[in-house]
């Protein structure tokens, strides 16, 4: 790593380390406009382009042999893949085989007026998840 250093000098991380900073900035300033496409590109897209300057620029990953570069990419690809196939389980707001959390079905029941008073939690219970079928009673 010290031929890589200095091969590089002290201004080239300092530079990768100024670009990670913009980055950063404009990942923290692009979902406050509230665009949904704009956040999107922000949130994953600068993510990328992060990860993979930290990876190339720290962590030397171009240097290293090609078998730990073919084993990071394996790792990536599979955990993609894993993420394909669990999200539309995971991220659908309905299903027969799972309950919802007390505080969505609160806050559904609020904002559809079921609920009158001060606040949401008077239809979550105790919020543990564990909530009594209605009208039951202790």
């Amino acid at each position: 790593m010290s031929d890589d250093h200095a091969a590089h000098g002290d201004s080239h991380y300092v530079k990768i380390w100024a670009y990670l900073l913009v980055f950063l900035i404009i990942s923290f300033v692009g979902p406050m406009l509230e665009i949904q496409w704009l956040t999107l590109v922000t949130a994953f897209g600068i993510a990328g382009i992060k990860a993979y300057l930290v990876v190339v620029n720290f962590m030397h990953i171009n240097a290293a042999p090609r078998f730990v570069t073919y084993a990071v990419t394996t790792t990536l690809v599979f955990m993609l893949l894993f993420f394909a196939g669990a999200a539309p389980d995971v991220m659908q707001s309905s299903g027969t085989n799972w309950i919802k959390p007390a505080w969505i079905e609160a806050e559904r029941a609020y904002e559809a007026g079921e609920v009158s008073g001060g606040g949401h939690g008077e239809a979550a219970g105790h919020g543990d998840g564990h909530e009594e079928a209605a009208g039951a009673h202790h």
